[in-house]
């Protein structure tokens, strides 16, 4: 039985998310300086990166 093509994964196209994950946002946080090591709540906003 095959696999219906809609539920491939495809390494081909890969779309542009239009939010990051909290770890991300707090990994580009911490990289740009904008908050201490021990501060995860209250975070600002970011702009998401493509990746």
């Amino acid at each position: 039985m095959s696999q219906h093509p809609s539920l491939r994964v495809g390494g081909k196209i890969r779309k542009v998310r239009n939010v990051m994950k909290r770890y991300e946002r707090i990994d580009v946080l911490r990289a740009d300086g904008r908050i201490p090591e021990e501060k995860v709540l209250g975070l600002p906003k970011t702009k998401p990166v493509e990746l």
